[in-house]
């Protein structure tokens, strides 16, 4: 890892608020992601199991945790399993977790190697009634490949047919959506990289120099920050490639008088920032992009101010389609007599602004979260309105990560440029 290890505070406390959501005799069992085979022998790059890390802070292959805070041998109340290293393990892969370091880094007292989980966990299945299995229940999902929580889940159900079975997804999108002061922490660091990374990019843009030169100087700053990769594919859009809105080929040429939409975050510690500008590419909006650009800037500063407590995410998402509908009208792209007769299940202003507005973020970028439930403070949001008009090749996104609190809204990305003067003025210096 580059990234500097949080405290073991973090995730002691973590796991005592999830088990203090368990039903009485229950155990809880957390497997690390798979590591997916890319070609050959080579494995795409590790990513952490984002629930197995939330309780742990273990950033490794291989790793296992059991929770059975009624365990009648005390020393099995938490187990952590580790893969057991050697000599050639060493040489070949570098160095693995002692067992005395993932002491440090989890805080959880008993660790041993991984070997040891089917002895332990049929030691303890003996004695308990219940097990949660935690399976992938982000609801923008799509699910293909039988990952390793959901062979384990199906392992145990066979192994132990008369147990009672819950889901440990349940508890965790409660718990993981409100964030604790040290998980902001790391937000922040995620957002203070990822706005390094911008400032970078606006001296660096001009006519001519391709989109995949402006990723390359995005994920340079990031590593030369301790962040180990985008928090997501980054979109580097020019001229009429913004208007597509998952584009990532990132191949093309930034043109003069046209603008960049740039959609990238830093993902610092596992814990995700999400970041969205669109400049010009020669450091100076044209009237007709000043105009588009300040219309969605206008929707993202009140759209801002309605993530509090007791807005409900969907409800939300409905009313700053209103306020976008307002703007169109201003701009001449929807006309207000069609407005007042448009069918209300099919708003004419999706034509130019088809996505929602927030969604949860945090270990994930689109983090778990309900999004039927009143938001409440220590939730993490995006604010990302656009408007998107192909005939025009204009596309403008403009996104910053903000903290629902119990008082005001407060955004984590507020020092980032946003106004047009500022930006006009900043590329116009280097």
């Amino acid at each position: 890892m580059k990234y500097i290890p949080a405290s073991s505070s973090l995730f002691i406390e973590n796991r005592q608020r999830f088990v203090s959501k368990m039903k009485p005799n229950s155990i809880a069992v957390f497997h690390s992601n798979d590591q997916m085979p890319r070609s050959g022998d080579q494995t795409f790059y590790f990513r952490q199991n984002a629930d197995l890390y939330w309780l742990t802070g273990i950033d490794q292959e291989d790793t296992m945790l059991i929770l059975y805070p009624d365990s009648p041998r005390p020393e099995y109340k938490e187990v952590l399993l580790m893969r057991k290293t050697n000599e050639v393990i060493a040489v070949w892969e570098g160095h693995k977790y002692t067992i005395e370091e993932a002491k440090q880094a989890s805080g959880a007292k008993t660790i041993l190697w991984n070997e040891e989980f089917d002895t332990i966990l049929n030691l303890l299945m003996v004695y308990a009634e219940n097990v949660y299995i935690n399976l992938n229940e982000n609801d923008r999902a799509v699910i293909k490949v039988p990952y390793r929580d959901l062979r384990l889940a199906n392992e145990l159900r066979s192994r132990f047919p008369l147990h009672n079975y819950e889901r440990a997804g349940r508890i965790m999108s409660e718990l993981r959506s409100i964030k604790s002061e040290g998980e902001i922490k790391l937000i922040r660091e995620a957002c203070a990289i990822t706005e390094k990374a911008f400032r970078r990019v606006m001296k660096a843009m001009k006519p001519g120099v391709m989109e995949f030169e402006i990723e390359a100087e995005i994920i340079s700053e990031f590593i030369r920050n301790r962040s180990s990769d985008h928090a997501y594919y980054p979109i580097i859009a020019s001229g009429a490639s913004a208007c597509v809105l998952h584009y990532v080929e990132n191949n093309k040429e930034c043109k003069d008088g046209d603008l960049v939409l740039m959609d990238f975050g830093c993902e610092y510690a596992n814990y995700a920032s999400d970041l969205t500008r669109t400049i010009p590419v020669n450091g100076k909006f044209t009237p007709r992009q000043k105009e588009m650009y300040n219309a969605v800037l206008r929707v993202m500063k009140q759209a801002k101010n309605m993530l509090r407590p007791g807005t409900i995410l969907n409800d939300y998402n409905a009313e700053v389609g209103k306020i976008m509908e307002g703007e169109l009208i201003k701009l001449g792209l929807l006309n207000a007599d069609e407005v007042k007769k448009q069918n209300p299940d099919a708003p004419l202003y999706k034509k130019y602004f088809m996505h929602g507005t927030s969604h949860f973020m945090g270990l994930d970028v689109h983090d778990i979260g309900n999004r039927y439930a009143p938001m409440k403070a220590g939730m993490v949001f995006t604010c990302e309105p656009g408007i998107y008009v192909p005939e025009e090749s204009i596309g403008i996104r403009i996104e910053n990560d903000i903290l629902i609190t119990d008082n005001d809204p407060i955004d984590l990305m507020s020092t980032i440029p946003i106004e047009v003067e500022e930006i006009e003025e900043l590329m116009q210096s280097k």
